[in-house]
């Protein structure tokens, strides 16, 4: 079981720290992934790591702004956000899956079909 935390409502320009902690299960073994879905729109990867931790995928839009961050001491990934704009706006989701080898090239992380173990999402509304 996954479950994602830390949305809510937020400035253009400001920042969040979303959580994804599963229970059950040590995450180092496994690859990890963020998705989101906004309003009318399907839900796409913008950010994945491996279970190595050392392949990192970053979407175009949130490349440079959002960091995927693995802490293996407290079982959790992080996806840390700023600079965000109201284009960000979406339901954003953790997933898991083993089956799923995560590349550099975003292959794997912008589809969220491979995905199998998903979590609760969490609302991230940017909006002044």
């Amino acid at each position: 079981q996954l479950q994602a935390s830390g949305g809510g409502l937020v400035q253009p320009g400001g920042s969040l720290r979303l959580s994804c902690k599963p229970s059950g299960f040590a995450l180092r073994y496994f690859p990890m992934g963020w998705f989101r879905q906004a309003p009318g729109k399907e839900r796409g990867g913008i950010s994945c790591i491996s279970s190595s931790g050392s392949i990192t995928y970053y979407e175009d839009s949130v490349k440079g702004r959002f960091s995927i961050i693995r802490d293996i001491a407290e079982n959790a990934v992080y996806l840390e956000m700023n600079s965000l704009k109201p284009e960000d706006t979406a339901i954003y989701y953790c997933a898991t899956d083993d089956n799923v080898r995560v590349a550099g090239d975003g292959s794997i992380c912008r589809h969220p079909r491979l995905w199998d173990y998903w979590g609760l999402g969490t609302q991230v509304t940017v909006s002044s």
